[in-house]
Parts: structure tokens; C-alpha cells; sequence
């Protein structure tokens, strides 16, 4: 057979033109949302008034396998897709590892990663309603920054909420949102009852994802023709991510390769579960039986030391309530680099499939991973963002392995983004500045006595 090149690209005619749907091919579905004033399950009129229509549709579908993406999407994503799947031969070879590596990167777009593939749906449909506004927050910036540039592409105003700690420390990022016309603001910030209330319990707060989520629902349900919508989390997120596996999935098929083991970096699980998506159904439908590893910080260890429990989305309380591996919707993270990991909690069909056996996951420390980060930019030549060198830390960690044992696994992790607007963090961690943070027991604990109690369903 002929040598695998090192980048692997799909023609405009083979990129995929639907999305697959996870959850019609679960044994077992993930607990219903649950309305947070009647405890009962959501129903999709119920989320009409936070989400577009046609995305609250997709995100109660538990039953079609397959969505098609719209015409005006897929030529949408002829500007920056097919991505590449790219073989790691030098990181092999530096690793000495018997193991293949490949990776699909997501970074070759503006906003430097993976989010535009759901912003451009989410555009799109809100577009298609005729909606005057949309509002959204962003962690490390990446979200914010292609829904800025969604939001552009369709003239629909947008307000983005920002994590204070990440507006802070990446004014570039926040400049490159400017550009593309949104109005940002740091989170928690004046501009809402929401966010006055968290400045009045914790003025010196760093912010979090949960924080800024409610700023930004409160702003959708108090505006006219204002729709709220997420980076992450949702299902109808993992369901517009489902191209990245699926185009890895064809990529891989050409050579006569699958995966091993997939890893993926783990925060709200977008990217995981577009990763994973059709190497999951074929878990699932019992084709092959991959490893699937996500990979998250210590300091905010959702899945790895978190209550598989019904929880609020956000901080303020406002959102429907999922189940989840969640750390408490009170849970503020430590400040540290990898904003868009910083979330309290995990994609419900996620943490189902986690918490029934499916996946695997691991929490790693902040300095290893920049360790990772920078090897790994040395000898692939592409610099990484925070989000993604967990996910290279895990390969790397699996390749070790097949060093130790000798085996040749197939090892596919997901490059989510690049890492040019995380100098500060680069630096900090070269000069020897970064510390690692790992919340103890105790600290876990006042975010578990936050979580909602349900009659009958959560005491």
C-alpha cells in the first residue's frame, strides 16, 4: 500500500452532507431537560423562548439518525472545510513509539477552531426565523469569535458575554470579535440583573462559563427578536460538531485505518462528541469497539471527580436543568489558561455515555499540558491552543503505552484550534509562572451543596 501522506484531505464532494444524530443510536437516551420551574420534562415550546425553533427541535430529537445540513450551510463550510486528518509521523518518531498518530485540525479558520461548524448552523436558522439579534457568551474566546463571524456573514446583530478572567488576559481575541461587529462585554458584567448579583456576592470574581451563560439568556429573554444561543454543552452543538468525525471517518477509510483509541479534550464536550460521533455508533451498533479518552483540566474535573446529577446550565439559575457530570452550577474554576475547558459541567449525552461505561476520561495538570503544547508544536510545526494539548497530551500518553507494550494501536485525537491568542499563557508557563491548581475535596464540596434539590427526582 502506498505511503499515507502527512495531510489527508476530502474533496468538496465528499464532505458530508448531514449530521449525524448520536443519540438515536443510544441504548439508553440521556434524562429529559427539565423545565426549572415545574421540574417537569422540558417540552420544545418551553425552550422557544431562549432558542431558535428549528435548533429546539433538534436539540429534543432523541430519534432521527440523520439531519440534513442545509444547502447555504454546506457551501458556508466550503470556505474552511474539508479539514485536514493529519498523520503525526515526527511526533512518532520523537516518541519512538510503534503506535500511528493522527489528528484533525480544526484550526484552519478565523476563529482558530472547531465552533464555526455550529455557529453558521446556529446563524443560519436564526436567519431563516427572521430573528433582529443574537446573544451568546465565550470562554477562551474561540465561540465568541465565530459566531462573530457567523453573525457577519447573515447581518444579525450579536452580544457576546466573556469570561472576565479570559477578556482580561486575551485582548486580541476580544479585538478580533470587535472586527466582526459584536458587542462584548466582560462576564459578569453591570449590563444585567444576573450579573449585578454575582458582582454583589463576589466582587473580585474571575468570572465562569456558567456566569456569563446567564448574562446571556437573561439578555435573549428580555429582548425583542433576541435569541440566546451556545457553544457548547447542547445536543443540537455535538450534533452541527458530528462533521469532524464523520469527515475523519471517510479520511481514515481511504487508507483502510480506524482508530484505536480516540482522545479528545473535555469541557462542555463539543468537540469530543463531534469527534467521537460515528465511532460511537459503531460502538453502540457493536461494528468496533474503539476506546474513546476525554481528557480535562484538573482544576475543573467535571467527569473525573463531579455528581452524575441534575443541575442548573448556568449560574443565575436560569436555565432548564440537565443531567450531567456537573461540579455545581456555583463552581468558579481557577483562572487558569484554558478558558474554554472552564465549565461546570458536561454534554448530557456525554456524561451518559461515560456513565455507563462507553468512555473513559482523565484529568490532567495545567504545566504538563503546556509541556505537551510546546513538544508538540516543535515537531508538527502547529501551535496549539490550551483546549487542544490536553487532547495531545492524552495521544501522547497512549503512545507511551504502545511504546511500553509494543503494540501498533491506531491513535486518532481531535486538534481543535490554534493557540496564537494564548501567549500570555505560553509565556507564563515558559518563564517558569504557571502553577498548577487542583481543587481539593472541600473545595469540590460547596459547588455539590449548590445542587438543586427536585421532589421526587433529586432529594
Amino acid at each position: 500500500m502506498a505511503k499515507i501522506p502527512h495531510r489527508i484531505y476530502l474533496s468538496e464532494e465528499q464532505m458530508p452532507k448531514q449530521w449525524y444524530n448520536l443519540r438515536a443510536d443510544m441504548k439508553e437516551l440521556p434524562e429529559p431537560v427539565l423545565n426549572p420551574q415545574t421540574f417537569k420534562p422540558a417540552t420544545v415550546e418551553d425552550l422557544y423562548p431562549v432558542f431558535c425553533e428549528k435548533l429546539a427541535q433538534q436539540e429534543l430529537d432523541d430519534k432521527t439518525h440523520y439531519i440534513d445540513i442545509p444547502e447555504e450551510v454546506q457551501e458556508f463550510y466550503k470556505m474552511y472545510r474539508p479539514s485536514p486528518l493529519i498523520r503525526a509521523y515526527n511526533l512518532e518518531k520523537y516518541l519512538d513509539t510503534p503506535a500511528k498518530i493522527y489528528f484533525k485540525f480544526e484550526g484552519n479558520n478565523t476563529s482558530g477552531s472547531h465552533k464555526l461548524n455550529s455557529a453558521i448552523a446556529q446563524a443560519y436558522y436564526a436567519k431563516e426565523q427572521g430573528l433582529t439579534s443574537l446573544t451568546t457568551e465565550t470562554g477562551a474566546g474561540q465561540w465568541g469569535t465565530a459566531l462573530s463571524e457567523a453573525c457577519a456573514y447573515y447581518n444579525i446583530p450579536l452580544t457576546v458575554f466573556m469570561v472576565k478572567c479570559s477578556y482580561e488576559q486575551k485582548p486580541f481575541r476580544r479585538a478580533v470579535i470587535e472586527t466582526f461587529d459584536a458587542m462584548i462585554h466582560p462576564s459578569p458584567s453591570t449590563n444585567t440583573a444576573a450579573g449585578r448579583a454575582i458582582l454583589e456576592a463576589n466582587p473580585n470574581t474571575t468570572g465562569s462559563l456558567g456566569c456569563a451563560i446567564s448574562e446571556a439568556v437573561e439578555k435573549a429573554v428580555t429582548t425583542e427578536g433576541c435569541k440566546y444561543v451556545l457553544g457548547s454543552v447542547l445536543n443540537q452543538v455535538l450534533l452541527h460538531q458530528s462533521i469532524i468525525g464523520e469527515e475523519c471517518k471517510i479520511a481514515m477509510e481511504m487508507f483502510d485505518e480506524y482508530p484505536d483509541v480516540i482522545v479528545g479534550c473535555a469541557g462542555g464536550g463539543s468537540n469530543l462528541g463531534g469527534l467521537i460521533a460515528p465511532f460511537m455508533r459503531d460502538k453502540l451498533t457493536g461494528k468496533a469497539n474503539p476506546r474513546m479518552v476525554a481528557v480535562e483540566p484538573a482544576s475543573c474535573p467535571s467527569l473525573t471527580r463531579g455528581r452524575y446529577a441534575y443541575d442548573f446550565c448556568d449560574t443565575g439559575k436560569i436555565t432548564p436543568l440537565a443531567k450531567m457530570y456537573t461540579l455545581g452550577c456555583e463552581y468558579v474554576p481557577s483562572a487558569n489558561h484554558a478558558g474554554g475547558l472552564r465549565y461546570h459541567g458536561m454534554s448530557p449525552i456525554l456524561s451518559k455515555l461515560y456513565h455507563d461505561g462507553y468512555m473513559e476520561a482523565i484529568s490532567v495538570e495545567q504545566t504538563k499540558v503546556f509541556e505537551a503544547a510546546v513538544l508538540f508544536a516543535k515537531q508538527e510545526t502547529i501551535l496549539p491552543a490550551p483546549e487542544s494539548a490536553h487532547a495531545i497530551l492524552g495521544a501522547i500518553q497512549e503512545a507511551q503505552k504502545c511504546k511500553e507494550t509494543g503494540e501498533a494501536k491506531t491513535i486518532l485525537f481531535g486538534l481543535t484550534g490554534t493557540g496564537y491568542f494564548d501567549m500570555t499563557a505560553y509565556d507564563s508557563y515558559r518563564s517558569g509562572k504557571m502553577s498548577d491548581y487542583i481543587p481539593t475535596d472541600e473545595d469540590l464540596q460547596k459547588g455539590f451543596h449548590g445542587l438543586p434539590k427536585i421532589p421526587g427526582i433529586q432529594e
